[in-house]
């Protein structure tokens, strides 16, 4: 299969692992075959970035997305640009979210830069950065 195919693929994974927007529910289990185990995920806000592991990353989203803290979450995206070069990769993509956050409706928006890495069982996730949009 084309590679732009497969890394479209991987990123709709990721994003749908913290979906349980109409009765979905959030499947933390593939995240395995979508990141490697290295896998550093950054969320930068204004002066500060908080900087995770993929564990200490899932492991807070496991309880809120399965406790009621945040329900009836989607965050897919909207634009992207992927450069592919060999065997890594890198993408610029504009993403939207919504939910309801301790029963709070909210929406947002916002940019999430990944690298990919292709290797003997496909391509994987090595890093996300990411940055919400003040609204």
């Amino acid at each position: 299969m084309d590679d732009k195919f497969l890394l479209n693929q991987l990123t709709k994974s990721f994003f749908n692992l913290f979906t349980n927007a109409n009765g979905n529910k959030p499947d933390f289990e593939s995240i395995d075959d979508i990141c490697l185990n290295e896998t550093i995920i950054i969320k930068k806000d204004k002066d500060n970035e908080d900087v995770y592991t993929l564990d200490s990353f899932i492991t807070p989203r496991k309880r809120i997305l399965t406790d009621g803290t945040l329900t009836e979450f989607e965050e897919y995206e909207v634009h992207e640009e992927t450069k592919i070069i060999n065997n890594i990769a890198q993408r610029f993509s504009k993403y939207q979210k919504h939910g309801y956050l301790n029963g709070n409706y909210f929406e947002g928006n916002g940019t999430k830069f990944f690298q990919y890495v292709k290797t003997a069982k496909g391509w994987k996730i090595n890093s996300v950065i990411w940055e919400d949009e003040n609204i």
